[in-house]
């Protein structure tokens, strides 16, 4: 008898337990910066997780830049690059907040980032195409409130703290 209870205990601990559910989480990052040292403010998003459809493991970045800083960029559109951030600089930075990815909203993401990278032509504008505009379409895409106050255009962390108050549902504080 002890045995068919041992067998009944592991058949409906499998089927209690089901399986793992798999899942894409987006972090909206900050980067400080400094003139003077060479690395200016920046925002970007991190993808991590696992696909749910196909258990595709997902480790990526992306942020939206002048393809190089020079003074050009202070004269209207430039050159863009979408960038990824190394490891290294992603643990520097500040994590504002996160949300779960369904997988369909996980391929919107990374389709309106190939759109920004592939844009032909000088996509870059420091006023109206910058790191940030690029981060708030993704924000956006997620059915995030999203505003661009003209004070806010080239301070990232400012901004990503302005967004995490305009969205309080995220449950996110404010990073000083």
């Amino acid at each position: 008898m002890t045995r068919i209870l041992m067998q009944f205990l592991a058949v409906l601990a499998l089927a209690w337990s089901g399986p793992a559910l798999a899942e894409v989480r987006i972090h909206f990052h900050s980067f400080n910066g400094s003139v003077l040292f060479g690395r200016y403010p920046h925002t970007f998003i991190v993808l991590e997780g696992t696909l749910d459809d196909t258990g595709e493991p997902v480790n990526e970045n992306y942020g939206f830049s002048a393809k190089e800083a020079t003074t050009a960029v202070l004269n209207g559109p430039v050159e863009h690059v979408v960038l990824i951030e190394t490891e290294k600089n992603v643990r520097r930075t500040n994590r504002h907040f996160s949300m779960s990815l369904t997988d369909d909203q996980y391929r919107d993401i990374i389709a309106e980032v190939h759109r920004w990278q592939f844009a032909p032509g000088k996509f870059y504008d420091l006023d109206t195409r910058n790191c940030i505009h690029f981060v708030g379409e993704m924000a956006k895409i997620l059915g995030l409130r999203v505003e661009y106050p003209d004070d806010m255009l080239r301070r990232p962390k400012k901004w990503l703290n302005h967004i995490t108050a305009l969205n309080p549902q995220l449950g996110a504080q404010r990073i000083d």
